[in-house]
């Protein structure tokens, strides 16, 4: 069956990833509080992050602005750090809502042969907010916040499939994350690419392509 699709992570994948400031905020974090070195913020700070992000779904759903917030209020009293949590949430919605964009993603959209609907782990206003602010196109968003479940659970998957009125054969989902996209699509049988922009060891059984415009080539067999 031919494809029909492209479903397309964002953050990673279309625009940059919150890395920098995350920098900054571990500095910050460093500065005011009792820590040895940043690794040790930035281990507990993502450990902290990522348990309360995979119990969340369904009737335990948070959105990811709440899970952020938390996260940082319980890495701020780990390392005894008189930082304020609310301004350094700030500096991440701040990059949330405009995101560097990676020099391929208005090209992508742009002569896209195929509709590309973008299917992110983020709370919707904030990508829209993201989406409008780089002037992109996509035939529709879906997010973690719509299905109360975050990548690589599968019902983010399985919404964008029941409101595109596509099936999962008819599918290509493009993602930076091996974990998050290829694993989460996978599960309800979607083809994905491997978005591996800096050259990284490709793990065995991943469909891997350097550029998004690689994507095109993929959808003719």
């Amino acid at each position: 069956m031919s494809i029909k699709a492209f479903f397309v992570d964002f953050y990673g994948t279309i625009v940059h990833e919150d890395g920098e400031v995350i920098k900054k905020i571990t500095k910050i974090i460093c500065e005011t509080g009792k820590v040895e070195n940043h690794s040790d913020i930035d281990f507990f700070w993502w450990k902290d992050f990522q348990t309360m992000f995979m119990n969340s779904y369904g009737d335990t759903f948070e959105t990811q602005r709440a899970l952020e917030e938390k996260s940082l209020v319980h890495t701020l009293e780990r390392f005894n750090s008189n930082a304020n949590a609310k301004e350094l949430s700030e500096m991440m919605f701040a990059h949330w809502v405009k995101p560097p964009i990676f020099e391929d993603s208005k090209e992508f959209f742009e002569k896209s042969p195929l509709p590309v609907y973008v299917v992110s782990n983020i709370d919707t206003s904030d990508i829209l907010e993201a989406i409008a602010y780089h002037g992109l196109k996509p035939a529709g968003v879906f997010t973690s916040e719509d299905a109360k479940s975050y990548k690589p659970r599968k019902e983010l998957f399985e919404l964008a499939l029941k409101r595109t009125g596509l099936k999962a054969n008819e599918v290509i989902h493009i993602g930076d994350s091996v974990s998050s996209d290829v694993k989460g699509a996978s599960v309800v049988g979607i083809r994905a690419l491997w978005l591996n922009r800096f050259g990284k060891n490709v793990p065995d059984g991943v469909e891997s392509i350097k550029s998004l415009m690689d994507a095109y080539e993929k959808i003719l067999y």
